[in-house]
């Protein structure tokens, strides 16, 4: 990993008042509280740690059926057969969380959408990958294919469900993204996420997510449990023109679960100044590119980097531009290739993602030949 230090000496001098309160904590095992418009993280615990993301698995499922959705491929209207596999595997027998679907039965694809939100319904997630894939392990194979394109590094998954199984995993911060996905490429669908209650089969059940009626614009997104994983969550509110997501994890129940989640959001709505450093298309900074037309590339936010910044005590700030480098060509315009990390007295807290500006193609032979000499001769020094 490359680190460029001390490249933001402007914003900081802007941020001359701003100052931490980075004292804050949860009793989550894992945490992250994202900024929706930026992808920055302001506050993480464990984020790149591998958890069971037990039901929480079921946003991936939504991201796969939403796609599949607007390639023509299903509609909400189409109907989906509800097979012995999907009625015993998440039905009223099988003890977890259930639509409780009748065997043999059809149901319309919004219906199963509608439960696996509100009601965490494992029938109705098997149902759809089944109607969608033919069965779970295929509908899984999409779901790692999303997975890479969307760039969750930490994510493997093998059931629609998030049924326990030791070779599915993700974590904090890939949670996070699935949500801020979700939220960005669907926005036709996400009024799905704060229904309050469904009823199916007679049977009405509330939103599990408890934290859409507490009045603080919580509108989204997925709760999970297991008795090996705990409890946790991905949830969102707006407030203004701002929208956060938050994960909680590993906690000892629901009550517990909601509380951790609201004091998360809570405090990221309160504790930070917005200050925006750069501008859509502004340049942070530039990475080497080794053997490529041009020896660095620009790299940039997707659209603005808007920083939340702690209030509160002394001065404090310091940033770094960090990139796995130098770069090999082909360099892609849009392509994630570093990150802007803000400290506070040495304690990270937030990151920013950072893009390609333009492509780079690979060099001529000069080109590769002087950057070989250049790495030589910095390897031996």
């Amino acid at each position: 990993m490359r680190v460029l230090s001390a490249i933001v000496i402007a914003f900081l001098a802007m941020a001359a008042s701003v100052s931490a309160q980075v004292d804050f904590d949860t009793k989550a095992r894992f945490a992250v509280l994202m900024d929706y418009e930026s992808g920055a993280i302001i506050f993480q615990k464990d984020a790149d740690l591998r958890l069971e993301p037990a039901s929480m698995t079921k946003l991936m499922t939504l991201a796969v059926v939403f796609n599949e959705i607007r390639a023509g491929r299903i509609s909400l209207d189409d109907t989906f057969f509800v097979s012995e596999n999907a009625w015993r595997t998440g039905g009223a027998t099988s003890g977890g969380s259930t639509m409780f679907a009748e065997l043999n039965s059809q149901i319309r694809v919004e219906d199963l959408v509608r439960s696996v939100i509100i009601q965490s319904g494992n029938d109705a997630a098997i149902v759809l990958a089944e109607g969608i894939a033919g069965s779970e392990a295929t509908f899984a194979s999409m779901m790692n294919e999303l997975a890479g394109t969307i760039g969750l590094d930490g994510s493997n998954f093998t059931n629609s469900t998030g049924l326990p199984d030791p070779d599915e995993y993700s974590t904090a911060r890939d949670l996070a993204e699935i949500g801020r996905y979700l939220i960005r490429e669907f926005p036709e669908y996400y009024h799905y996420f704060s229904e309050p209650e469904m009823e199916w089969n007679n049977i009405r059940q509330p939103n599990r997510n408890s934290l859409i009626d507490v009045g603080i614009g919580v509108d989204g997104l997925k709760t999970g449990h297991t008795n090996a994983a705990g409890y946790g969550s991905v949830i969102s509110t707006a407030q203004g023109d701002r929208r956060l997501i938050a994960v909680v994890h590993g906690l000892t129940s629901m009550r517990e679960r909601a509380e951790e989640g609201r004091k998360l959001l809570t405090w990221g709505q309160r504790a930070f100044e917005r200050i925006t450093p750069y501008a859509a298309g502004a340049v942070v900074g530039y990475a080497d590119v080794y053997g490529g037309e041009a020896s660095s590339v620009a790299m940039v936010g997707q659209g603005e980097i808007a920083l939340y910044l702690p209030r509160g005590s002394r001065q404090c700030l310091s940033a770094t531009l960090n990139y796995n480098g130098p770069l090999l060509p082909p360099v892609r315009q849009g392509d994630r290739i570093g990150e802007l990390r803000v400290f506070c007295n040495d304690q990270l807290v937030q990151s920013a993602p950072l893009y390609a500006a333009e492509d780079v193609r690979q060099g001529d032979l000069v080109r590769r030949a002087t950057d070989a000499l250049k790495q030589l001769a910095i390897g031996w020094l």
